[in-house]
């Protein structure tokens, strides 16, 4: 990877980085007040039970799926320089979404009750949940319609290398379930949240519509049927879609099993796997998406022009500063799950028993951290070399097995009669255990297909582990000193926070990890 293509890649990084830091803190304001309004309420099970068909829908049709087919074929336009071509088929693909998303929405809202009874959350035996589920899914299916518009919009930015927009936009889809929770709920309760998730969505959209103009891309309402070049790049995303659609649908239809399976125990499981699930993905998405999206479209251009030496040291060298800041990241919310929850969210409904509750399962949602976010960046490299079916077909297999893994384990682990040591757990443990199988299989495939990574992952990963491991032994040492841990929560957990951070980084330096001196340039820069 050359110095320029370097500066540019961090550049980006750094941009989207800060705006899902900010996301991300947002994120967990939006819980914290959902958490003392709501804690771990059957509404609240009710409402993260509705959002399971909107989030697939989207996700099917014009989430990661559309992203990862449209971008590729966008940019080979943006390459020949045929900017016209290119608005033209941004232009075509907005229209099909609009016809297909806003049809399918239409027809699931219409028989949203029997979804629910049948499909979503058949051990409801609430009618009246029942009935509220659905009402809450009506509501948040306009935001898919809405949010299959802004990926588009995402997509064709990220494809000029402008990533400032699209990055803050999921800053403002959070301000807008904030200012649902705090000036809806009160009027409209449970409902008045599923309003700001809509009001979010808008807010997602409009803000990135300005930068379009600027790059000439102007809307036209077509279909391309009658362009026989246009209509063949349209049907070259609808293939590249094909099993992409199929591998979202995987992994929506984890998250579906795992609300049909938490359904027949207690709806306060749904809020309480949500909430760990939530912290889980912090450290992913300030590091591990953040990179993954500013990555992917260098990746594509690389393998467009047959660059594969510099796409193999580019995945090579961003695999393994990911995995530089998530492994300590795992170490310490496993570590530290009890005072994290406590310090975010323990405050109002949200009461102690709910604390334990989520950290039973961020407990075994910890170790798959590592996992999750490396199959980000791996899938991405897959994803710019027009191979879509193989994480599909890996995908699946990790679906089929975190379906069985759930079935046996939420029986094993902890009381399934519970909520606090509940059915979570297992759920959870399922969950790590196929998602760090998936990122194995799907490693070893793709240093086939690069012919190696650039030897970046050898000897690294024993030293991080080394340096991850000493952290452990340090923050486990601290949780029992009694002075430090009877600090008020807002001192004592930034402070052991600090002292896995620092642990981490000064046996990481005695190890002689390059990523202790590149790093901070990085963050610099």
């Amino acid at each position: 990877m050359n110095q320029p293509t370097t500066s540019r890649l961090f550049r980006a990084a750094t941009i989207i980085m800060l705006a899902f830091v900010a996301s991300r803190v947002l994120g967990l304001v939006r819980e914290a007040v959902i958490g003392a309004q709501f804690g771990s309420a059957p509404e609240y099970g009710a409402y993260i039970a509705a959002f399971r068909l909107p989030d697939l829908l989207f996700n099917l049709i014009a989430g990661g799926a559309l992203a990862s087919a449209f971008l590729p074929t966008f940019a080979t336009y943006l390459i020949r320089e045929d900017y016209h071509g290119a608005h033209r088929l941004a232009s075509a693909v907005a229209t099909w979404l609009m016809l297909i998303l806003g049809l399918v929405a239409a027809l699931s809202a219409l028989f949203a009750p029997w979804l629910v009874a049948h499909v979503i959350a058949p051990g409801f035996t609430d009618p009246a949940l029942t009935a509220l589920t659905a009402n809450l899914m009506r509501l948040m299916l306009i935001s898919t319609v809405i949010f299959s518009l802004s990926g588009l919009v995402m997509s064709v930015l990220n494809a000029y290398e402008h990533f400032t927009l699209p990055a803050i936009a999921p800053v403002l889809y959070n301000v807008g379930i904030i200012f649902g929770a705090l000036a809806l709920t009160g009027r409209f309760g449970i409902f008045g949240l599923a309003m700001g998730v809509v009001l979010g969505a808008a807010a997602h959209l409009i803000v990135q519509l300005p930068m379009l103009g600027r790059y000439g891309v102007r809307y036209q309402p077509l279909l391309g049927r009658r362009d026989p070049a246009l209509w063949q790049s349209v049907r070259e995303v609808a293939r590249l879609m094909t099993p992409r659609v199929l591998g979202a649908g995987v992994v929506q239809l984890m998250f579906i099993a795992n609300t049909i399976i938490a359904s027949f125990y207690n709806p306060s499981v749904l809020a309480a796997l949500n909430y760990a699930w939530i912290v889980m993905l912090l450290p992913h998405g300030i590091f591990a998406s953040s990179v993954a999206t500013a990555v992917f479209p260098t990746f594509s251009k690389m393998a467009a022009v047959g660059d594969q030496a510099g796409m193999q040291r580019a995945f090579g060298q961003t695999l393994r500063a990911v995995l530089f800041v998530v492994l300590p990241a795992a170490v310490g919310l496993f570590m530290l799950r009890v005072p994290i929850i406590q310090l975010l969210f323990e405050r109002g409904a949200f009461t102690h028993e709910t604390t334990r509750a989520v950290a039973w399962a961020l407990m075994f949602y910890a170790p798959g951290l590592i996992a999750h976010s490396l199959v980000e960046i791996i899938t991405r490299a897959f994803f710019a070399l027009k191979d879509t079916w193989t994480p599909v077909l890996v995908g699946v297999g990790a679906m089929v097995g975190n379906i069985g893994l759930s079935l046996l384990l939420v029986r094993l682990i902890g009381d399934p009669t519970a909520l606090v040591d509940g059915p979570q757990g297992g759920l959870a443990l399922a969950n790590s255990l196929a998602s760090t199988v998936e990122m194995a299989l799907l490693l070893w495939l793709i240093r086939r297909r690069l012919g190696g990574v650039g030897g970046a992952l050898r000897g690294g990963v024993g030293r991080m582990a080394l340096a991850a491991l000493g952290m452990a032994l340090a923050l486990w040492g601290a949780l029992q000193l009694a002075p430090l841990t009877a600090l008020p929560r807002l001192v004592s957990t930034p402070l052991l926070i600090a002292i896995g951070g620092a642990t981490y980084m000064a046996i990481a330096w005695l190890l002689g990890i390059d990523e202790t001196r590149r790093l901070p340039a990085m963050l610099r820069r």
